[in-house]
């Protein structure tokens, strides 16, 4: 809805004093630092603070030590400032010295198991060896090889059937490979290892054990199961551990992290001798707030005013909107923050966005089922983007009940139609293609009329009257284009709103105001190098930008047909899923093409929805050049990065 005001705090005094200082602001509630030494000269002395922070160790241990467990750490809002002493060492010291003791044994025994797990897979492939392992691998006149074969090469082994060195014994078999093993002489081993080689066989060097194959996975079967019990037993002690300790844990991870932050913010400031020098932005409701919680404060002296007068520091943009337009806000970030004295436009993205939306998955079924997802998302899930959900769906149920369309269903809402003394649905969409894209045409020229009134009132908020009148976003570019689309609407319908000189003259000269804008705002807004340097170039440049514009006025307009289309589109894809569904109107494949046409419609109507709010409708007034306003926790994250 609007754009927090910030007031700008420059404040100094002594470095003995910083901590308790930092310590009040945050108190004060939100505040965003600024790097102090960006915005004082190098000759006046001041150099930035920088120093080993006595927390982040001790933080980044307990972080370590929580992480490798799966505990969550939750950091409360503690503003307890006291520093800590010795025991705190001591007790993190402790966790460690538990922990490790417990993820020693553990270690050893997942070793351990990964080893059975293997030998399991090894031997497996060879159960159909009814011999004895050790029996095979100690044998001295005859060498033993392990190892699998393509299946493909099994054929080329009947070539060596009359050589009595050659002799393979397969065990198993999978989709590409005959396992088994293979027995030579020692003194012919190297020849037979060569014959063997040229049929791609893959030795498998088996670990030391006895019995048969048989034997060895099933004994190694029981030692994993005895060592999952112990691996469970130990993640039982680690969770009874972390539940006695949770609490206190917390609380310290809280205190470290507070202070740890504290002790980052420093960092921001610049120092002169002993003395401080902090720059920081404060939202304005929170003046009395930060001036009550300085009042405490002794040997700070502080000024507070509304912007920079050296013009050195941009505001910074936090934006301010209800709870459900508020998630709109990510689609305005992702375009980019307007100017600190420019307009939120998440109110009007947030109409917009859902209307659209709406119109283009119009349906009262799927609407519903959408507006569903998204109140489970949000409720069940707590994710934000729900709400999103919500407010979609609602508009598609809205255009459903227009459209007439329930699942695809196009005669389901027909009694309530007559109940309501409607002879049918308000508009047959199939039926009414040339009505559903002129309406698309008409949503586009509204929406861009708009956005360039809004580029007028953006332009006045920032003083930049020659902008609002002579740029082809202001008024003279709602002149041009307005006046093109009468010119269009009498050429198609053969009906004049106004007269066609009229009508003619004003684009005229709105046209003759674009060709000389630049020289029109320089004059008025009183730039410096406002005179065109040569006017061949100045005549050929403005040539081809007037059209440039009315160009992009064509295409932008034109862009909004995809509303009309993805109208068309939607009941389209229903006609062929009753298609499919045949005369019966089979209910299975109803719901499966209502399923695809939810998902994969749903994702193209939020992608194309999302290009017209970016590309046809803020391409008119938006400038994305702000910068966010960061919390003292945000800026310090920022600033490790």
């Amino acid at each position: 809805m609007a754009i927090v005001k910030v007031m700008l705090v420059k404040a100094s005094g002594k470095l003995s004093e910083f901590n308790n200082f930092i310590s009040a602001c945050r108190k004060s509630g939100e505040f965003h630092p600024e790097n102090a030494c960006q915005f004082l000269s190098g000759t006046m002395g001041f150099t930035c603070l920088s120093e080993e922070n006595p927390y982040s160790a001790k933080l980044q241990k307990i972080e370590e030590l929580t992480t490798a467990s799966g505990i969550k750490l939750i950091s409360h809002n503690t503003v307890d400032d006291t520093n800590f002493d010795d025991h705190v060492t001591e007790y993190i010291c402790e966790i460690e010295n538990a922990l490790s003791s417990l993820y020693s044994d553990r270690k050893l025994l997942l070793d351990q198991l990964n080893e059975c797990e293997r030998g399991i897979e090894q031997f497996s492939h060879f159960k159909g060896l009814d011999v004895p392992v050790e029996d095979t691998t100690e044998c001295e006149f005859v060498s033993v090889r392990y190892g699998h074969i393509p299946k493909e090469q099994m054929l080329k082994l009947k070539a060596y059937e009359n050589n009595p060195y050659v002799l393979f014994i397969p065990c198993s078999s999978d989709a590409v490979n005959i396992w088994g093993v293979y027995f030579a002489p020692k003194e012919m081993v190297k020849e037979v290892d060569s014959i063997f080689a040229f049929m791609f066989f893959e030795r498998i060097r088996v670990p030391g054990a006895v019995g048969t194959p048989t034997e060895i996975v099933d004994e190694l079967q029981e030692n994993v199961d005895i060592l999952k019990q112990a691996l469970d037993a130990i993640d039982k002690q680690v969770v009874e551990f972390w539940n006695q300790q949770s609490q206190k844990c917390n609380e310290l991870y809280s205190r470290l992290k507070y202070l740890n932050d504290s002790f980052e913010l420093r960092k921001f400031a610049a120092v002169k001798n002993d003395q401080y020098f902090f720059i920081c932005w404060i939202l304005k409701n929170n003046l009395e707030k930060f001036k009550k919680a300085m009042d405490g404060l002794g040997g700070v002296t502080f000024d507070i005013s509304n912007t920079d007068e050296s013009g050195r520091i941009t505001p910074p943009v936090k934006l301010k909107n209800n709870r459900f337009f508020k998630v709109f806000e990510s689609f305005v970030s992702m375009y980019g923050l307007p100017p600190y004295k420019g307009i939120d436009v998440t109110s009007f993205v947030a109409i917009t966005y859902t209307l659209i939306f709406g119109i283009m998955f119009g349906d009262l079924g799927q609407g519903f089922v959408l507006a569903v997802c998204g109140l489970l998302a949000w409720k069940w899930k707590k994710i934000s983007f729900g709400k999103l959900l919500i407010l979609c769906g609602i508009s598609s149920m809205f255009f459903g009940l227009i459209f007439g369309s329930v699942f695809g269903y196009e005669k389901l809402l027909d009694p309530v139609y007559e109940a309501i003394g409607l002879s049918g649905k308000p508009l047959e969409v199939m039926y009414s293609i040339n009505t559903v894209l002129l309406v698309a045409i008409g949503i586009g020229i509204i929406l861009m009329t708009i956005s360039m009134f809004f580029n007028i009132y953006g332009c006045i908020k920032k003083g930049a009257y020659g902008e609002a009148l002579f740029s082809n976003n202001g008024l003279t570019g709602i002149l041009v284009y307005l006046s093109g689309v009468l010119a269009a609407y009498s050429f198609m319908s053969g009906k004049a709103i106004l007269p066609g000189a009229v009508v003619f003259a004003l684009m005229g000269v709105g046209l003759i105001l674009l060709f000389f804008k630049e020289i029109l705002i320089g004059i008025m807004d009183g730039h410096v190098n406002w005179k065109p340097k040569g006017k061949g170039d100045f005549i050929m440049q403005n040539f081809f930008e007037l059209i440039e514009y009315i160009l992009s006025y064509f295409s932008n307009t034109v862009s909004f047909l995809r509303i009309g289309a993805f109208v068309l589109v939607h009941a389209g894809m229903m006609m062929v899923v009753f298609s499919l569904a045949g005369e019966s109107e089979n209910i299975v494949i109803i719901a499966l093409g209502n399923i695809v046409v939810l998902g994969l419609e749903g994702l193209l109507t939020g992608i194309q929805a999302l290009r017209l709010e970016f590309y046809e409708i803020f391409s008119h007034f938006f400038e994305g050049n702000g910068r966010p306003f960061l919390s003292a926790e945000q800026a310090v994250n920022n600033k490790l990065k």
